[in-house]
């Protein structure tokens, strides 16, 4: 009997491959605090799986380290149940690393996927949330070949502003790297570092007063053949926008970028939004033709 490797503390593995007109997993997997949950739907050679973790969030110090194979000719729609919470320490409970430092160790996400040819991933996840003196870093890895396509969303908010939580984490950072046949087409950073949070009263030009008046962030890649109807109607939508004097910021603002290095048109979008169900909506408008690929009952379940 073959050993089945063990996975570390936070680790996940999910391979999914096409079988007829059926998605089959090989393996879905993963231990405390990452919980993977797969429901039964009716698309054929679609998969659904929710990102959800044990306690309501992540706290300074876990770590979650996550791959993904998604075989060929097969679709896998990741999902989360809410958004991803990120606390500094479990709500009631007090970490030994913070007890004795200013500074606890971060939370951290890493991810890597591997997508086949004529196989698409849909990472569609609710944003990132950090709360007060919260540290976040995610660091995701595409790696696509021949026909693949992709959809990948990172977006953050800014807190819990119904308890005055606006842009007072600590650090939020998350980079996405996109291979093509093994040439990156993209590697994507953003970093929104505030380590004086705590200092009382805030330094000038905290994070708060940069990024107003806008509370949620969120970078879209589009990449490959199954997106490609996407990508034609925002490149019209983009250059039909005209510019002109306004009297005050738009409640959402998105521009829109290619990416090269691979045979089909890929682009990098980035949307602001004055709330994040403006942002929503918006996401929702752009990817409406990707209900056709992963069926409309599992386009509802990302855009209710």
């Amino acid at each position: 009997m073959l050993a089945i490797p063990k996975i570390d503390a936070g680790g996940g593995r999910i391979s999914l491959s096409c079988h007829g007109s059926a998605a089959v997993f090989s393996e879905l997997s993963s231990t405390y605090p990452l919980k993977l949950l797969s429901p039964r739907i009716p698309e054929d050679g679609v998969a659904v799986v929710y990102i959800l973790t044990y306690g309501g969030g992540l706290v300074s110090g876990d770590r979650v380290n996550l791959s993904v194979d998604v075989g060929e000719e097969s679709k896998l729609v990741l999902l989360s149940q809410g958004s991803t919470k990120v606390f500094k320490t479990r709500p009631g409970h007090r970490l030994a690393s913070v007890q004795t430092s200013s500074h606890p160790p971060p939370t951290t996400q890493i991810m890597t996927f591997v997508v086949n040819p004529n196989a698409s991933l849909f990472l569609l996840p609710d944003p990132v949330t950090c709360f007060r003196s919260a540290s976040y870093n995610q660091i995701q890895t595409f790696r696509l070949t021949g026909n693949a396509s992709a959809v990948i969303l990172d977006w953050v908010t800014s807190g819990r502003r119904s308890l005055g939580e606006e842009w007072v984490f600590s650090r939020y950072y998350s980079v996405n790297e996109i291979l093509v046949d093994g040439k990156r087409i993209a590697k994507d950073a953003m970093l929104l570092d505030d380590p004086q949070v705590d200092v009382k009263p805030l330094p000038e030009r905290a994070l708060a007063e940069k990024l107003k008046p806008y509370s949620c962030y969120a970078t879209l890649f589009l990449v490959g053949p199954q997106v490609q109807a996407v990508i034609t109607e925002l490149v019209r939508r983009y250059h039909a926008i005209s510019i002109m004097k306004m009297k005050g910021p738009d409640k959402v603002i998105w521009s829109l970028s290619p990416l090269t290095g691979n045979d089909h048109i890929s682009v990098i979008v980035r949307v602001a939004g004055k709330e994040t169900e403006d942002v929503k909506a918006w996401l929702g408008k752009a990817l409406e033709s990707v209900q056709y690929s992963i069926g409309k009952d599992v386009y509802r379940q990302v855009f209710r």
